[in-house]
């Protein structure tokens, strides 16, 4: 398991290398992006802080869950703090195991919970000024299954 808060740039291919193994048939991959705008206003910058031992705790708790509840072989997860610009990777998991179709639930699973769950904070720096991230909903299907 890895997993890591960092002020670096994420070396996507490194992580994903560091994670395969012989007995995997499949890694799964978000690769969680800036984007140049959100609900129509136009992204300069996004800045990340977080609570770093809590999250990093909460990280770890997640990864263990994922792997128990998804049967999977292994997971990494890591997030940016500080300024990102457009392009840029803000969240990246990668998820390890024999079969495909769990790698699939688990990511899913992951990024939406670690929006929910993890305290790590979005402020979004517009054209037109700034505010702090509202996220998107989180799926209620997976409220009901936690």
């Amino acid at each position: 398991m890895h997993v890591e808060l960092t002020r670096e740039v994420i070396d996507a291919e490194g992580v994903v290398r560091a994670l395969k193994q012989g007995s995997d048939g499949a890694v799964t991959v978000f690769d969680g992006i800036v984007r140049d705008n959100t609900r129509g206003r136009q992204t300069q910058r996004l800045e990340y802080t977080a609570l770093e031992p809590l999250a990093l705790t909460e990280m770890r708790r997640l990864c263990e869950e994922a792997v128990e509840r998804f049967g999977v072989r292994d997971v990494a997860l890591v997030h940016r703090l500080g300024d990102l610009v457009v392009g840029e990777t803000s969240v990246l998991i990668a998820v390890a195991s024999a079969h495909r179709g769990v790698t699939f639930e688990a990511c899913r699973w992951l990024i939406d919970t670690l929006k929910k769950t993890v305290p790590i904070y979005k402020r979004e720096i517009f054209v037109d000024g700034a505010e702090w991230g509202h996220g998107e909903p989180f799926p209620p299907e997976l409220v009901a299954s936690r």
